[in-house]
This record gives structure tokens, sequence and C-alpha cells, in this order.
């Protein structure tokens, strides 16, 4: 049996495969070993939807879990608005949308419409200066759904063995760094 591959993985994945491999080494352990300003900026933005305080209507789900059969993928979603039919993913700040940030809204809007919900509209808040960025449909971007759908085929068939790190900048930003056995030389 093929096992499910989280939904932030495919952000992590973007960033360095290897990313992945640490995070399931290191999950157990207390997340202040290793994680950074940035990491612990975006839990404390997820803190209200992950204790399901973002609000109290019925018709709002947060934070509540969700897969694929087809895509073999699971994770847990931002908010749901079932009435409006609006799945909307919470970032700290948004300085930029990544196409790992899509990919992972893609993986919501798969798994909420395999489970049944009809999504119609997704977006993302930018939490520090509460901006709203709507995001097409997969099928209204027909590029980035090819990514995505390439992106989790890369990840089945990703081999660590055959990693090497090719950029500087990202391997300087990774909060494995001090842990990887194969960062770049020229770290300083």
């Amino acid at each position: 049996m093929e096992p499910y591959l989280k939904i932030s993985y495919l952000n992590d994945f973007i960033f360095c495969p290897l990313s992945i491999y640490y995070h399931e080494l290191y999950g157990t352990m207390n997340t202040i070993i290793y994680q950074g300003k940035s990491q612990i900026d975006g839990q404390d933005a997820h803190k209200k939807i992950d204790d399901a305080q973002y609000s109290t209507h019925t018709d709002i789900l947060q934070g509540i879990s969700v897969y694929s059969e087809q895509l073999r993928i699971c994770g847990c979603i931002d908010i749901f608005d079932v009435t409006k039919k609006l799945l909307t993913e919470r970032k700290k700040k948004i300085v930029r949308i990544y196409d790992g940030y899509v990919f992972q809204l893609y993986a919501q809007y798969y798994c909420l419409t395999e489970m049944g919900y009809e999504v119609n509209a997704l977006r993302f808040h930018s939490k520090d200066d509460n901006r709203l960025y709507p995001v097409p449909l997969p099928e209204e971007d027909p590029k980035m759904s090819e990514k995505f759908f390439n992106l989790i085929a890369s990840i089945r068939e990703f081999d660590p063995d055959d990693f090497t790190p090719s950029d500087m900048n990202k391997c300087k930003k990774c909060i494995y760094s001090n842990f990887c056995d194969r960062p770049l030389e020229d770290l300083c």
C-alpha cells in the first residue's frame, strides 16, 4: 500500500526534498530545537484555527482533517465556508504567492471535493496586513494544475540517495541546515 502524503509536504518538497525527511526525523522532538522565528510565527497564525476558535458559525469548518483516496494525500484545512463554498488558507504574512502555497490549496480543494463538499472559490488570507488573494480553481488554470500533479508524482518517485542540494540561498534559510548531511559547502 502506498502511503499518504501530507499536504504540507508539497511546499516543503519544492523548498528542499530532504526537508520532508528531516521533518519526519525530528517530528517527535520539541520543535524549538530546530524551528526558526518564521515557523513559530506561522504556527501562531494558525492557533485560533487549530483550536477551533476562529468562528462559532456552524457553516465554517476550521482545522478539520481532509484526505483524498484518489491522490493519496491528507492534511488539514484552515477555513472552509460551507455556505459560500469558499476555501481559505491563512498565512502570517504573504509577500509572494509561491507555487507550493497554491499546491497546498489545490490539495485541500481536491480532498474536500472528494469528501463531498462543493468548493467554488479559493483564496489566501495574509493575517498581518489583512489582505486577501484569490486563487483560480485548478480547472481554471491548467498549467498550474499540471504542475500540481507532476509535483505529487515527483514526491512519490523521489530517491533521497540521488539528491544533491543546488541552491545555496535555500540551504542558508533551511531550518534543518545544522542537521543536514549534505549542505552546500559555502554556507557562510
